[in-house]
């Protein structure tokens, strides 16, 4: 019933972040921090030092929503070209939430950026809670994005 509803999971880690998501989340009442996502589903998250197959990420869960995603990004550009083509596949194949391949960013990453991390909070999702959204997508700023390839408006 729940792979009918979104689709055939292509892979272990995107069935378990399924999983995770329709029957997990929404129970997720008390400040919970999950830890340690599939590789799958963490495209710029950096591989966990001690078990494959899952990230060095974090995400912060409390009254059924995400609060906070973090991460230790990814700096190798082989590992991260691989995943953006794998990512860049899956929106070609109509997945919305895939990205596709940032030459730019692989190419800070050739030339030797250094470990970073990333964390997402703000205050579009403390509105999110405020407002009782069950998505990021409804409550922020500027959901309207030039499509990609369009060159922007001439003022």
């Amino acid at each position: 019933e729940l792979l009918e509803a979104r689709g055939e999971a292509p892979s272990l880690g995107e069935l378990l972040a399924l999983c995770f998501e329709e029957l997990c989340e929404p129970e997720l009442v008390q400040p919970t921090f999950v830890l340690d996502h599939p590789t799958e589903v963490s495209p710029l998250a950096k591989p966990h030092r001690t078990r494959p197959g899952v990230t060095e990420r974090f995400e912060l869960f409390a009254v059924g929503r995400e609060l906070a995603n973090a991460f230790s990004e990814l700096t190798d550009p082989v590992d991260q070209r691989a995943r953006f083509e794998a990512q860049a596949a899956k929106k070609a194949a109509g997945d919305e939430e895939a990205c596709g391949v940032d030459e730019d960013f692989l190419t800070a990453l050739e030339h030797g950026m250094p470990p970073t991390g990333g964390l997402g909070i703000g205050i579009d999702r403390l509105v999110m809670l405020l407002t009782d959204s069950p998505s990021i997508k409804d409550v922020i700023a500027f959901p309207l994005l030039r499509p990609e390839g369009q060159p922007a408006p001439k003022e």
